[in-house]
């Protein structure tokens, strides 16, 4: 068992990074999850890949189309402020499906093959206490390279798996073999058009199966995962939603002549690409590329809503919104991911809805973490929440019970040499004003004035008039990484 217990710091307090020991101590920590009481709200929570949190319309993206995310935001919270726990999808899906940050679990890189001992799922918790779970889409708890990813005991009744659209299984891919049955081979008709028709697109058939999901006659909530692979790479979305995009007129990625020289420092970190100076036109092509996938997604998150409204179920369902990590998607000169904790990366959308029940308020600013994300349903579905959780349940401000604008002190996001390449690790610490990043073993880092450097252009690790303020975010750092550590089971007697 974790012990959650924190400490004051020189900058704010370690309760910032978990509950405050009072709170904590009330939770027992081996309890039977309760069953939930009645009237337990629905969940349907929309998880996409590789989405940055600037990708909204209504939430600051003038470009980009999105009604239906817009409406969703308008009538809950959105957070503008929501950070991932890993930028990698394995760390960061297993991260906010426990309530925990990455390094106290063992699936804190892509590519493992196993998940032992860990920590609940919250749909298992969810699952045993009675709520009746379904996925479609990417789960990615361990490695699917080569092979059907293994089932874990993950709570779900109904598990239509597809970690990519690409038909690379030859069976038990349950979206290609869907694509079979329709007289589709996914190959040839991405090789002819480029991309999949938007009826067979992967993201269609994932609202799909979640409509068909929320239809089914039932007793008590249910909870499901709709989890599309999109906007991740390869950029591909059908011809419809990119001809809505006119890239000449699209703005060119945060870019400086500073950042090739970072990088040049940084190249021995791990990241799936190099930095390059950037060629306007491509950029702006990959953006549109991008941003309509993002409409695409829009538009399914629509007629997943629809159906809730047909079905009479919208008052009763939470829709939650979000993404596992960002894309950098020409940002400093770097695209896809890696050993690097810049805004486009590790900063996600987050958005909660529950009509009559979270009052429709402005866009949050808050600092949150994606692991608050499971003591929160928890909390939703009346539930005692884990002490095992590291995450703050985000209730009492959907609730209009707590300041708007004030949950943690600081985020935290970290990297343990996640994919293949140069065994990297990094740390990150954002507060309200910096960023803190270690690269551990190599003794270089990086700091960021937020305020008057918000495209994190200029590097003042190095810089003697920051020394205080790094020393200080420093050690907070490695306080939280020393207090969130995993000392073993609970403990039976004295010695």
């Amino acid at each position: 068992m974790i012990r959650r217990t924190f400490i004051s710091s020189t900058v704010g307090t370690l309760a910032a990074a978990g509950l405050p020991q009072a709170e904590a101590q009330t939770r027992a920590s081996n309890r039977k999850p309760e069953t939930p009481p009645e009237g337990a709200p629905n969940i349907l929570w929309i998880c996409t890949d590789q989405q940055r949190w600037d990708t909204i319309g209504s939430l600051g993206n003038p470009h980009i189309r999105t009604p239906h995310l817009d409406a969703l935001a308008k009538e809950g919270m959105a957070f503008t402020h929501a950070y991932c726990q890993n930028p990698i999808c394995t760390p960061s899906r297993a991260s906010f499906l426990t309530g925990k940050y990455p390094r106290s679990i063992d699936a804190c890189k892509n590519g493992n093959d196993s998940w032992e001992e860990e920590a609940p799922l919250v749909t298992k918790l969810l699952a045993d206490a009675g709520y009746d779970c379904g996925l479609a889409g990417k789960f990615h708890l361990t490695s699917a390279h080569n092979r059907i990813e293994k089932r874990l005991d993950d709570g779900y009744r109904v598990f239509d798996w597809s970690h990519h659209p690409k038909d690379s299984w030859p069976e038990g891919h349950t979206y290609n073999d869907w694509l079979k049955s329709q007289g589709v081979d996914y190959t040839s008709i991405h090789k002819k058009h480029g991309s999949i028709p938007t009826k067979f697109h992967q993201t269609t058939w994932c609202a799909d199966r979640a409509i068909d999901f929320m239809n089914e006659p039932r007793q008590g909530p249910w909870l499901f995962s709709f989890n599309c692979y999109d906007p991740h790479p390869p950029l591909d979305p059908p011809k419809e939603y990119l001809d809505r995009f006119d890239p000449d007129s699209l703005p060119v990625p945060a870019f400086a002549e500073e950042d090739l020289r970072e990088e040049g420092q940084l190249g021995e970190l791990m990241f799936q690409s190099s930095a390059k100076r950037l060629d306007e036109k491509t950029a702006r092509l990959n953006l549109a590329k991008y941003w309509a996938m993002i409409e695409l997604i829009d538009d399914q998150v629509g007629r997943m809503l629809q159906a809730l409204e047909v079905s009479g179920q919208r008052e009763n369902t939470v829709v939650i919104f979000t993404s596992d990590h960002g894309h950098m998607i020409g940002d400093h000169g770097l695209y896809n991911k890696g050993c690097r904790f810049y805004e486009g990366l590790v900063r996600v959308p987050l958005i909660w809805s529950w009509p009559k029940h979270f009052p429709a308020s402005p866009a949050c600013n808050a600092l949150v973490e994606l692991l608050d994300i499971a003591p929160t349903l928890m909390e939703l579905a009346g539930l005692p929440v884990p002490d095992h959780m590291h995450g703050r349940s985000l209730l009492p401000i959907l609730k209009g019970d707590a300041p708007r604008n004030e949950h943690r002190a600081f985020v935290r996001s970290t990297y343990s040499e996640t994919l293949d390449g140069p065994a990297s690790f990094g740390t990150m610490l954002r507060d309200r004003r910096y960023k803190l990043i270690n690269y551990h073993g190599t003794g270089k880092g990086q700091l960021f004035d937020l305020q008057d450097d918000p495209n994190e252009h200029r590097n003042l690790w190095s810089d003697p008039s920051f020394a205080d303020i790094k020393l200080e975010l420093m050690q907070t750092s490695f306080d939280v990484e020393a207090l969130t550590a995993d000392t073993g089971s609970s403990r039976s007697g004295r010695y």
